[in-house]
């Protein structure tokens, strides 16, 4: 673990013996979507954390600690933090590293895991999965993604429970891509079904300029009643060169309640992206175990 060094403090008064310091970072590297745990001294009043002009969500752990997730969009930039009186920067940068893979114009670039637990009144769920053609490969005009099958797991009084387990189908649309999700409007996404793999054929790169996002051909389960720590998505995926793809999960109001204004979906976070094989592969996303505020 990497500690980075003493930052300055540039706010008014900054003599007073109330007035914030920031002792260490760490990590000092990492992706969009990196916990970093910030180490100080009156942190207690901390009202924001930027990353460069980007806010985080944080939470103040103590008047000596603050943990905050590296926004998306987030560039090689400082460490603001904001305080009433003013605000107090970092010396050292936190260096992003972002995987040279993924397309620029992606939202979410590495594993994310929402920090904010979704509403008591959220009770039911349901996987989904992007996937886009990378047009800096050539011949991504042929780049392809085979899904023949896909899982959604919750994990209730310790148990896993199966809400959903789909074989070969799905169900989506095509989205906007630059931006990423730039509307909600989306046209329809042609698929066709392999038998010899009994499988979903997305053929992404014949259109690259769209992203191909997916979810359960099952409709949306309800969560059992009982203890509930998280859910876990699985899929057995095959992508060609030229592709690569996304898994991830939200969580909803009721199986029912439509998609649209009004908050009815919380997104759960999304995994790491997964590249190219010649080889069937099991894609995964959870939110278990992951940093709740």
């Amino acid at each position: 673990m990497v500690l980075i060094g003493f930052l300055q403090v540039a706010i008014a008064g900054h003599g007073q013996s109330n007035a914030p310091v920031i002792c260490t970072f760490s990590p000092a590297s990492g992706p969009e979507g990196t916990r970093v745990q910030i180490n100080g001294k009156n942190l207690q009043r901390v009202s924001s954390v930027l990353f460069g002009s980007n806010a985080s969500t944080f939470k103040v752990v103590s008047a000596e600690k603050i943990v905050a997730i590296i926004p998306h969009r987030s560039i090689t930039s400082h460490i603001t933090i904001v305080v009433p009186s003013g605000r107090v920067e970092s010396s050292a940068p936190f260096l992003l590293a972002n995987d040279p893979r993924v397309p620029g114009e992606v939202s979410y670039k590495a594993r994310y895991v929402n920090p904010v637990a979704p509403p008591s009144d959220f009770k039911s769920a349901l996987l989904w999965g992007i996937a886009i053609a990378d047009t800096r490969v050539p011949g991504y005009e042929t780049a392809e993604v085979r899904i023949a099958s896909s899982r959604l797991l919750c994990r209730v009084d310790g148990k896993d429970v199966v809400l959903n387990d789909d074989q070969g189908k799905v169900r989506g649309g095509l989205y906007r891509r630059q931006p990423w999700f730039g509307t909600d409007r989306h046209d329809d996404m042609s698929m066709k079904y392999e038998e010899q793999d009994q499988a979903t054929v997305l053929q992404v790169g014949t259109r690259a300029d769209r992203v191909w996002h997916f979810w359960s051909a099952s409709p949306r389960s309800s969560l059992p009643a009982g203890k509930f720590e998280g859910c876990t998505v699985k899929a057995r995926v095959k992508i060609s060169q030229g592709a690569l793809l996304q898994m991830g999960m939200d969580y909803w109001r009721s199986a029912t309640v439509p998609y649209g204004a009004g908050g009815n979906n919380h997104e759960a976070g999304a995994s790491d992206w997964y590249f190219p094989s010649s080889e069937w592969q099991e894609v995964t996303f959870t939110d278990i175990g992951g940093v709740r505020f």
